[in-house]
């Protein structure tokens, strides 16, 4: 099916430019890109891993599509080992990215593939007229149904730029009249501290982590570019989507529902998504949390209007003697400290059974701890205040721009019984 969709828009789109390498500075047009599909070899084994931030990885999966393989796109370096074919009617499979836990594989067929990118274009209003810039990993869900399929099921051109920096995007950007620019917010915060976001900008995309709303309203003080928040996941593509024209005021506010997405609320307050780009299951290990077009998020929201409003996540809530608090609440309160520049909170546990979890903050700022805390208490009680700080340069994301609650949690403790 996905093969026969991308042959249609070759045969449509023919002349136009398709895919340009900043790299190589090679361009290729779509019947030129749809010759080398043709023959290029396709590796052997019933899964093909495509891999890389390069022509390549496009072309790998054009040959995939061609020999009816199931395509599992990797970041580079990454490895699943041996795993078995998924179900039948199932063609891809994605990689979670694992920042709340292990990692998983979720299985899609080519029709959710295809709805997925469906979902992304008519609901932000991309078109053929303006291409995408790629600086995002195209083998994350992002990505691959951000950039990758709007070029090859859509006839939508894709730039791919070398790297995130600046200097990089500047360039990439100049060469066009307009641009379409999905990206994290740790690198919205680099473009925009080296005055470098494009003035070119269709649609700017912001995902893969919260989007602060400081962030935000600087960029769109400065450029006037509103960057548009997007909220997704693995297993179900497109949930919400910003489109408004102006900063949001609400940092927990994460977009209206995508078109012609569902969203409705489990008896725990917990996000649960509907519809065709939902994916398959889990696999090999299915789970009840993704079935029958459904999956159930641990995300704790309310719906307004057709509005998404987070308001943290289940399984991170940090219970503080009896009381529970979601840490999205603290970091929300914290960004709105002019001088915090990034800021992580999570519970750590602690052998004092009366409290049952510490909360800590590592934060980005110039700042002092004693200014911060009675900051938070002119908004926050005071037993939501953390006990413990850490100050960093940095808080370090993946390739993915994820921050890994999971994993500072994880040190965290070590650290603590290190210690005792």
């Amino acid at each position: 099916m996905l093969y026969e969709r991308w042959r249609q828009i070759a045969l449509e789109r023919r002349g136009g430019v398709a895919l340009r390498d900043t790299v190589s500075r090679q361009e290729w047009s779509f019947a030129q890109l749809f010759r080398i599909g043709e023959t290029w070899p396709a590796p052997p084994g019933p899964i093909l891993f495509p891999q890389g931030h390069s022509p390549r990885f496009i072309f790998d999966l054009m040959a995939g599509w061609r020999e009816q393989k199931i395509i599992c796109p990797l970041e580079p370096g990454q490895s699943l080992g041996e795993i078995a074919p998924p179900p039948p009617n199932c063609r891809h499979l994605k990689c979670t990215s694992g920042t709340n836990g292990a990692a998983r594989t979720v299985a899609f067929t080519d029709e959710q593939l295809a709805a997925d990118a469906w979902n992304i274009l008519t609901t932000m209003g991309l078109s053929i007229d303006t291409p995408n810039l790629g600086v995002i990993s195209l083998a994350h869900s992002y990505g691959f149904s951000n950039l990758v399929l709007p070029l090859l099921l859509h006839g939508i051109p894709l730039i791919l730029a070398a790297a995130p920096l600046p200097e990089m995007i500047r360039r990439a950007a100049e060469s066009e009249r307009k641009i379409n620019l999905p990206a994290v917010p740790a690198m919205w915060r680099a473009w925009q501290q080296a005055g470098a976001v494009p003035w070119n900008i269709g649609v700017a995309i912001s995902a893969g982590a919260p989007l602060p709303l400081s962030l935000e309203q600087s960029v769109f003080q400065e450029t006037g570019i509103k960057i548009h928040n997007f909220l997704g996941a693995t297993e179900c593509g497109g949930i919400a989507y910003d489109a408004s024209p102006k900063p949001r005021t609400d940092s927990s506010f994460v977009g209206a529902t995508m078109h012609p997405v569902q969203l409705s609320l489990n008896p725990d307050g917990c996000l649960r998504v509907q519809g065709r780009a939902v994916g398959e299951t889990y696999w090999p290990i299915p789970d009840a949390t993704l079935v029958n077009g459904n999956f159930q998020t641990s995300d704790l929201a309310e719906l307004k209007d057709g509005h998404v409003f987070l308001r943290g996540r289940l399984g991170d809530l940090i219970n503080v003697a009896g009381r529970k608090v979601s840490p999205d609440q603290i970091e929300n309160a914290l960004r709105a400290h002019e001088q915090v520049h990034d800021c992580l909170v999570f519970g750590r546990p602690t052998e004092d059974s009366g409290r049952t979890e510490i909360i800590v903050a590592v934060v980005v700022t110039d700042a002092a701890e004693t200014a911060l805390k009675q900051f938070l208490l002119n908004t926050l009680p005071a037993w939501q205040i953390p006990r413990e700080w850490r100050f960093v340069d940095a808080l370090p994301v993946n390739a993915r721009g994820k921050i890994s609650r999971a994993e500072w949690r994880r040190g965290s403790t070590k650290i603590s019984n290190d210690k005792n």
